[in-house]
């Protein structure tokens, strides 16, 4: 048996599994979003981080690595453990078709296995659902967890998509977005720190300073 697993977040820079083989392509009628809770990685249970998911859309493609697992079946079994330890945010495990680039008419692999979300906040509680723009951004901006900042997750997604020849618009507009309301906390907060300062300046009475002796030069 060969397994071949479908990564398009993390798992695109950071696999952390022993593969065999990788290949650069795509799956059909599913896109990125960042609607999944991370409470134990990047974020905690009081402020979750927001990592992405797919979504099922047709006509749309998502852009990833497919990695390849040989060599046995406790190689395989040791990959599966791993991944379904970190990938214990996503309830789902499906099975996909991934294209290779320039060949969109066959698949180059099927039955790639893929982690993701159930959206439905009721019975899935690591899904968050779709936000605005800005909201998304606030949130992403100021989680971290035992992981590191989830505004990392996203740069380092961004990155990683311009390192495999296919960026992804919405991982921009989002990243562009949290580097705005960075950028803005962070004016905030040299305001506050030059509030406080003048707060603690000495007074200085006019009245008390010693009187100046003025000559006249003409």
């Amino acid at each position: 048996m060969v397994l071949w697993v479908f990564g398009y977040g993390s798992l695109i820079w950071n696999p952390g599994f022993d593969f065999d083989e990788k290949i650069i392509g795509f799956i059909k009628d599913y896109r990125r979003v960042f609607d999944v809770a991370c409470i134990d990685h990047r974020g905690t249970s009081e402020h979750p981080a927001r990592t992405c998911t797919l979504e099922a859309k047709e006509g749309t493609i998502c852009w990833g690595v497919a990695f390849c697992v040989k060599g046995g079946i406790e190689k395989e079994r040791a990959a599966m453990q791993y991944l379904e330890r970190r990938e214990c945010e996503y309830d789902r495990k499906g099975s996909v078709d991934f294209y290779k680039e320039g060949d969109d008419l066959s698949p180059a692999v099927t039955g790639v296995l893929v982690f993701t979300s159930t959206p439905d906040k009721e019975n899935n509680k690591y899904y968050l659902g779709p936000a605005p723009l800005e909201e998304m951004a606030r949130q992403i901006a100021t989680a971290h967890g035992p992981c590191g900042n989830n505004r990392d997750y996203l740069f380092l997604l961004e990155k990683a998509m311009f390192d495999i020849g296919h960026e992804d618009d919405h991982v921009i507009e989002l990243a562009n977005e949290v580097r705005k309301e960075l950028r803005r906390l962070k004016e905030k907060k040299m305001n506050g720190a030059n509030i406080a300062l003048k707060s603690h300046l000495p007074m200085v009475h006019l009245t008390h300073l010693p009187e100046t002796t003025v000559v006249d030069s003409r």
